[in-house]
């Protein structure tokens, strides 16, 4: 049977893939997605859309706690943490329904079974009729990652979760260990603190949230340890023993090793590429660490075949690998697409209270050699912040002394992750802090703290 061909193949049908047979559908490709799960990838499924739905959830939970605060009266307050499972499976679904609607009303082909790289224009898809050949101009590689395992600390989905189990619980924990403080660690621990677990964030590094500015982290830890977790930095899980209905966890903390009793322990310790299985080696693909190594216009070194999103590195981010989506598929159609810039790439995390940046850090910033300027505004000095009843929070800009130009912001409180769009346009459009001082912001709005952050790396902050 002959090989089926196309213009574009694309293998992994997440928020890099599924943008990426959209765009090249829309300037004329004929588009084939091959997907051996589901449609909308782990961001949609079991990642970027579900935590938020359940930590939309913890959050109206730690409100309806404050009721008194607002003027309000609220008894018997509880939860049903299955109905909350439930409904975030059920925005996860809604979503992963309109992508297949997309792709159909874009005139994707869509093919759901596992694909294999034969050569650098040709694909083998095993479904579940059988196998199918296909054959395009371009591949792209958008197969993404997985959570990374460390030995003797592996899920069982019992009582030791990577972060599928800890989207659909088995029980509610009661003592919780939750093991990494990135986005996805930091996130689970927020929200099973929310709903009341006695929870214990253990980070390798020196801080938690340690990619983001020092600044914001120990404002961020701060808030976490008035919520009632325990914070242990620079401190390693060695080993996990497992029993029936406990896991005792064996944490290096100082050079000392001491012993603790767990109920749940959330494995949260990074992700890996998913490059096995592809065919990629007897390409002579160029793998380094489980990342596919790509050029800024993300191709891999073979003529015809590119790799997108989590699988070609960081920063691991679903609007990262959309973008580089439409990027390559206006590549593949002809144009001339600018490279992305990882700098004007926001990062959110969406834990209580949230914490978002794009840019440099302050340290970053001064290491890089720049002379710098630093701006900050405390959420207290803002009216709309006050009025929300959210008073805990900071603002911090950092710039480049001599150009102006905006090297790096970095928020912490109430809905940051809204916020910094503001700033990464600002990077993107390469405007100066006089460009930012001469917009006008609307009264009474949280960005109002935007503004007064870039007015005080000049000494000019008006309510601070």
């Amino acid at each position: 049977m002959a090989a089926k061909a196309f213009d574009m193949i694309v293998i992994g049908a997440g928020p890099g893939g599924y943008v990426c047979a959209i765009r090249g559908a829309q300037l004329g490709l004929n588009v084939a997605v091959v997907e051996r799960e589901h449609l909308g990838g782990i961001c949609l499924n079991w990642g970027c859309i579900p935590t938020k739905a359940m930590l939309r959830s913890a959050e109206v939970f730690h409100l309806m706690h404050r009721a008194k605060d607002f003027g309000l009266t609220a008894t018997g307050i509880g939860y049903d943490l299955n109905a909350v499972v439930q409904r975030s499976r059920g925005v996860a679904k809604q979503l992963s329904g309109g992508v297949g609607h997309l792709l159909k009303k874009n005139k994707v082909t869509v093919i759901m079974g596992t694909a294999s790289l034969t050569g650098a224009n040709a694909v083998t898809v095993k479904t579940d009729k059988g196998s199918e050949e296909l054959t395009a101009r371009a591949v792209v590689l958008a197969t993404g990652a997985r959570a990374r395992e460390l030995p003797g600390l592996e899920a069982d989905g019992k009582r030791v979760w990577a972060y599928k189990h800890a989207l659909m619980p088995p029980h509610m924990p009661r003592k919780l260990l939750v093991i990494g403080s990135g986005a996805i660690g930091i996130e689970f621990a927020s929200f099973y603190n929310t709903l009341g677990a006695d929870t214990t964030v253990v980070e390798v590094m020196d801080r938690v949230l340690p990619v983001e500015d020092a600044e914001i982290s120990a404002f961020a830890r701060k808030q976490f340890v008035k919520q009632g977790m325990k914070i242990l930095e620079k401190a390693t899980v060695k080993k996990l023993d497992r029993a029936e209905g406990s896991v005792t966890a064996h944490i290096e903390v100082g050079g000392k090793v001491e012993t603790q009793a767990f109920d749940t322990v959330i494995s949260a310790v990074g992700i890996v590429g998913n490059v096995e299985n592809l065919g990629l080696e007897s390409l002579g693909v160029k793998i380094d660490r489980t990342h596919v190594v790509t050029d800024e216009f993300c191709r891999t070194g073979l003529p015809g075949l590119y790799a997108i999103g989590d699988i070609a590195g960081a920063p691991w981010l679903a609007h990262k690998a959309s973008h580089e989506g439409v990027m390559v598929a206006e590549l593949i159609a002809g144009g001339h697409p600018h490279p992305i810039k990882p700098g004007s790439i926001a990062g959110c995390t969406y834990c209580h209270p949230q914490v978002a940046s794009v840019g440099l850090t302050e340290e970053k910033a001064r290491a890089a050699g720049h002379d710098v300027k630093v701006g900050r505004f405390p959420f207290i000095g803002n009216g709309k912040a006050i009025a929300l009843g959210e008073p805990e929070g900071l603002v911090k800009t950092v710039f480049d002394a001599k150009t102006g130009e905006l090297l790096g912001a970095h928020m912490v409180g109430a809905e940051v992750t809204e916020l910094i769009q503001g700033y990464v346009i600002g990077r993107q459009l390469e405007t100066t802090e006089a460009d930012l001082m001469e917009t006008v912001f609307p009264h009474p709005t949280l960005s109002e703290m935007m503004h007064e952050a870039v007015l005080d790396a000049w000494g000019r902050a008006i309510h601070f």
